[in-house]
């Protein structure tokens, strides 16, 4: 069995996250669940990133110690996961005893072949980002990436020598087209980032305690780059005299889902430090867009974040789902308010697919008593319905290979769509009027397989509704094409999506 290890970068433990933080997990289950569909054997991890100065701060201001900060807001990010149906196989933290000393392992041996050293760093810090920038770098004086103040920092700290391995890194992107998608963000990269130069990493603080310690220089912290990024190999069983046999098995990654805002540390710093440690590198490292609020990035002090539990309290789980994977194209961010919301709802998943499955067993219902079998009589304006239904896993696969999950949902609804045309096409009352009962039993059979079909195929993507589309059909077929042999009987009739009135909900938005 093929494996496939897919990993999503650790939610930081600063606060709890928003629907826009979200998105990424959601994603990165999708793939995972379409994966295990085909039959792959997949691991699938994600975890909580809690160490640093940021996190030191906060628990003071709360008045409780770092340690008890991050196991509630681990808490939090674990229970939000569980709450999204998120099938994750493995939740990493950073705090977690085996991670600690694999890191420790890790930077004393990188320190040791001499690509770490001791020096000073003088440069502008910012808190919230953990990141230090040149004057050149600053927007307006302020951090680029989040536009907070940044302070001037000099203190002593190890360096990881980066640019010893530029052309190595340089070689290797250029010999591995499919290394960094999309390559609107490869070409930022290489020309940008890695041709310019790479500077020397700072990796170690001594200007705060919460972090893992340098074991031979117990006044420095092991900084993120590091501490962050190896729990992709520890927690699978690497440490630096030894790897277990599920690191054998899953090493490298098959792919990274990462936000654009953190690839270069996920495309430079993490190649650069396996290529130190003489491991693999991952096969794919995809730099997702973001999920905006009002074409807006969400910030909580710009007060524009949506909670996922709250959206869930109005759309449920896979109302949210949908909209998110639905939204956010392969290289384009997205763009989510409440308002578009309910209309995605309303006309996607309440009449494209709910609709469609309630009206198609009420007829069932209503002329064949709910038992409803193919008369193997196909006539020329079933062929496209047919034929498209037939096309939807290669066009699902298609997609799902090339990341455009967007389009990969959309590729289902177009069916479900072209299933609502036909019952327009065809008009089942009419038939039952004339008593044409082969030719409208042939007709609802074809609708029914065709929503079977998509329910099948919309599996990942929405997996409480797939299942629920089947029991309502109360059929175990789970093949992915048009079946002739099926036999629908004792259909169940609940709405799957109610529509949403604007109006109504005002008060919880």
């Amino acid at each position: 069995m093929e494996k496939f290890y897919i990993t999503t970068a650790i939610a930081y433990t600063s606060g709890k996250p928003h629907i826009g933080n979200m998105y990424e997990i959601i994603l990165s289950d999708a793939i995972a669940r379409y994966k295990r569909r085909l039959g792959y054997d997949v691991l699938f991890q994600t975890g909580t990133d809690e160490h640093g100065e940021k996190i030191e701060i906060k628990a003071k201001e709360a008045g409780v110690t770092p340690k008890e900060y991050v196991d509630n807001v681990s808490k939090t990010i674990k229970e939000l996961w569980d709450l999204l149906d998120i099938s994750y196989d493995k939740f990493v933290r950073t705090t977690d005893t085996n991670h600690e000393k694999v890191v420790a392992n890790i930077f004393k041996k990188l320190y040791d072949q001499g690509d770490i050293y001791l020096g000073e760093y003088k440069g502008l810090y910012c808190v919230p980002c953990e990141s230090f920038f040149t004057e050149t770098q600053l927007i307006d004086g302020k951090c680029p990436d989040c536009g907070r103040e940044v302070s001037e920092t000099c203190e002593e700290a190890y360096f990881f020598k980066l640019s010893n391995y530029t052309d190595k890194l340089i070689q290797y992107i250029e010999s591995h087209p499919d290394f960094i998608c999309p390559v609107s963000r490869k070409n930022e990269m290489i020309n940008n980032f890695i041709k310019p130069g790479l500077q020397d990493l700072c990796v170690s603080r001594t200007s705060f305690k919460w972090g893992i310690p340098v074991s031979f220089n117990p006044k420095h912290v092991i900084y993120v780059w590091i501490d962050a990024l190896a729990n992709y190999i520890t927690n699978i069983g690497y440490d630096v005299d030894s790897q277990s046999e599920e690191f054998k098995k899953y090493w490298p990654a098959d792919l990274h889902v990462v936000g654009k805002d953190i690839i270069r540390f996920h495309t430079i710093y993490w190649p650069i430090m396996l290529m130190a440690l003489g491991l693999p590198l991952p096969k794919r490292v995809y730099g997702h867009p973001w999920l905006l609020f009002h074409n807006d990035k969400m910030s909580k002090s710009k007060g524009n974040i949506m909670y996922p539990d709250d959206l869930v309290k109005i759309f449920g789980v896979d109302g949210v789902r949908y909209y998110c994977l639905k939204e956010v194209s392969f290289s384009n961010d997205g763009n989510i308010t409440y308002d578009l919301l309910v209309d995605r709802y309303n006309a996607d998943l309440a009449n494209t697919l709910g609709n469609l499955l309630n009206r198609t067993i009420s007829m069932a219902n209503k002329y064949f008593e709910g038992s409803i079998v193919s008369k193997g009589i196909t006539e020329e304006c079933d062929k496209d319905l047919i034929q498209m239904v037939n096309n939807l896993k290669d066009n699902v696969g298609k997609n799902m290979d090339a990341l455009n999950i967007s389009e990969a949902v959309g590729s289902i609804f177009e069916v479900l769509k072209r299933a609502n045309k036909y019952i327009d096409e065809t008009t089942p009352w009419t038939l039952a009027k004339e008593e044409n009962k082969d030719r409208l039993m042939g007709v609802l059979y074809n609708i029914l397989e065709s929503i079977r079909v998509c329910a099948i195929n919309l599996s990942p993507f929405l997996p409480s509704t797939s299942e629920n589309i089947l029991k309502q059909l109360n059929i175990k077929d789970t093949t992915d094409t048009f079946n002739e042999s099926n036999v629908y009987e004792s259909m169940e009739n609940v709405p799957l999506f109610v529509r949403i009135d604007k109006n109504e909900i005002e008060k919880d938005i």
